[in-house]
């Protein structure tokens, strides 16, 4: 395998000690090796594009970006995420209390992370591949969904063979039947935000500087 460039061994080693610490005392184990388990196919999946066909910095450090919140999202199971907590010690706000969420909603940034992080690294790589602009951007945005869509439809088949808690602790629903369908939608929303910033300044760019010749 080639070695990685100095950028990307380092951005790699920051995520991998992140990841680590959040072991440290782990209050759910279980469930959070049940999510990690995604994290390690990420990763290995990522590993494997990168000595195949390696990635720019950029989207390298955006699957990182987005394998980083995941795993943050895991230590808690995603339902616990002490955003508040959070918040509160820094700012003096707790953002449930400021936009009157009922629920807590870090499992919707984990999915909207998602797609402004995938969004503009499939778009890359379709332009890469010689699609055009326009082409680039809508399959970008398809292969968001169908992810999106192909991940749900995972966390309902664990769900069939789980326990009632145990697949509501994975699933994180927090009570909401719609919860698979708002998931699938942020996603979209992230990727559609994302790919529309990355198609305009491409079309910038190609305007003050010209087509490749």
């Amino acid at each position: 395998m080639p070695t990685l460039p100095l950028a990307h061994r380092w951005t790699l080693g920051v995520f991998l000690l992140v990841v680590t610490a959040t072991w440290w005392h782990p209050p759910h184990p279980a469930e959070q090796a049940m999510h990690h388990s995604l994290t390690v196919v990420g990763l290995v999946a990522l590993l494997l594009v990168q000595r195949r066909q390696p990635l720019p910095y950029p989207s390298f450090l955006l699957i990182l970006i987005f394998l980083l919140v995941h795993s943050v999202a895991a230590r808690w199971m995603y339902s616990f995420v002490p955003y508040d907590d959070w918040t509160e010690q820094l700012f003096g706000v707790r953002l449930n209390e400021v936009f009157g969420w009922r629920r807590n909603n870090f499992d919707r940034l984990v999915h909207l992370s998602y797609g402004l992080c995938f969004g503009p690294v499939l778009f890359a790589r379709f332009r890469g591949a010689g699609r055009g602009v326009r082409w680039s951007a809508v399959a970008a945005v398809e292969v968001v969904l169908s992810t999106s869509a192909l991940y749900e439809l995972l966390e309902w088949a664990i769900a069939m063979t789980l326990s009632p808690g145990t697949a509501e602790a994975y699933n994180g629903q927090q009570g909401d039947v719609w919860d698979a369908q708002k998931d699938m939608a942020i996603a979209t929303a992230g990727a559609l935000v994302a790919v529309a910033v990355a198609s305009l300044r491409l079309l910038r760019r190609t305007v003050l500087v010209g087509p490749p010749l």
